[in-house]
């Protein structure tokens, strides 16, 4: 039974799930700015390098939403609107992303490694292809970097909406397969040809796609549906989904910036990082609203914020403290010393008060004219 005949969809446990998204993603970078001792804390460490995962999470999120949604849109009025769609889009995702990009290459001018001085580099990430441009070129600065799987997610959403307007729900089911069979392909590719250090495989489409054609076909599969289970049910398969991303991590050597020791490892650990992706999304579809309080879903709906902004907040907090910007250096860079503790809270109240300030009063302008042209939702 498809329950999509409803005008009104609205799950903010999701938020809660985008947040911890983005809780990952924070730690894996904080590890990288705060002058901390690696070797003495494994388990932490452990922790912040499946952080990366979160933009798995984000992907497969983002693909289950959109196509719920268009779903919906079609069960009730008839038909899907792509260029309501392509409003609702750009009004969402354009205005924090331009400023953020703007913002950064006049900061870039007086502030060093904030922004890319090659302009083929603006170029992409304008066209949204910055993802392309890292993968060929390698990394530009921290701070301009989490642009980069934008541009993924306004690839994905330059084909879905055609994808659900035109074709039968079995042709998308086989689609999204495909989608995933590309995807391991180009993984067992790179595999085979490995290179030193960081090859290019993370932000490379074909690869990142198959967390979009997993929350599609989520989306295609469940047809509206959650499931019931209890909370220690829940508890369970989000460990789970945790633990496959460790194994991952730990046996087959699947890491953000790595290439993979063997080809069939390779296929292994992606399928993991996946399984593990499905396995949190599920734990969490559902779940009781008293499980979710609402500082969760407020900070899951200013999640975007938080992630564009959190590298360029740790570089200049921890660069403000440790004199990296070549003026005084107000704490030494001791692994566990007052650099680390007070660099961490400053760099916290910055990163959640400039994304509050950004989701007040840039963002929510924007939002309320988005809705103005949604034909179901909240």
């Amino acid at each position: 039974m498809d329950m999509r005949a409803d005008r009104r969809f609205d799950r903010p446990e999701l938020d809660v799930l985008r947040f911890l998204a983005f809780v990952g993603v924070f730690g894996f970078h904080y590890i990288d700015y705060a002058p901390f001792d690696r070797d003495a804390h494994p388990v932490f460490m452990a922790f912040c390098t499946i952080g990366a995962f979160g933009v798995s999470i984000f992907f497969l999120l983002s693909a289950y939403l959109i196509t719920e949604l268009l779903y919906r849109e079609r069960a009730v009025m008839g038909r899907i609107d792509v260029k309501r769609f392509f409003i609702r889009r750009i009004l969402r995702i354009w205005p924090l992303y331009f400023t953020m990009l703007f913002g950064l290459l006049a900061l870039g001018r007086v502030v060093p490694k904030v922004a890319p001085d090659n302009w083929l580099a603006v170029l992409s990430f304008i066209t949204f292809t910055g993802n392309w441009y890292v993968m060929d070129r390698g990394w530009i600065a921290g701070s301009f970097d989490p642009l980069w799987s934008i541009s993924v997610e306004e690839q994905f959403y330059l084909l879905i909406p055609f994808a659900i307007a035109s074709l039968l729900p079995w042709r998308i089911v086989a689609i999204c397969l495909g989608v995933i069979a590309v995807s391991y392909a180009t993984i067992w590719h790179y595999a085979t040809h490995p290179v030193m250090g960081d090859n290019g495989m993370w932000t490379n489409s074909l690869v990142q796609f198959q967390f979009f054609a997993a929350g599609t076909l989520l989306s295609v599969l469940l047809r509206g549906r959650a499931p019931g289970w209890a909370m220690p049910v829940r508890l369970a398969v989000f460990a789970a989904g945790l633990g496959c991303w460790f194994w991952a991590l730990f046996d087959f050597g699947v890491k953000s910036w790595d290439a993979h020791p063997t080809p069939v490892g390779a296929l292994i650990g992606w399928g993991l990082v996946l399984l593990g992706a499905v396995l949190c999304f599920l734990a969490l579809l559902g779940m009781d609203r008293r499980w979710a309080p609402r500082w969760l879903i407020y900070w899951g709906k200013v999640s975007y914020g938080l992630y564009l902004f959190h590298s360029l907040v740790l570089y200049l907090t921890f660069g403000l403290l440790m004199g990296w910007f070549g003026g005084p250096q107000f704490l030494q860079r001791d692994p566990g010393g007052p650099a680390l503790w007070v660099g961490t809270v400053l760099s916290l109240l910055a990163l959640f008060g400039l994304a509050h300030l950004s989701y007040r009063w840039l963002e929510m302008p924007f939002l309320r004219l988005k809705d103005r042209y949604a034909l179901v939702g909240r």
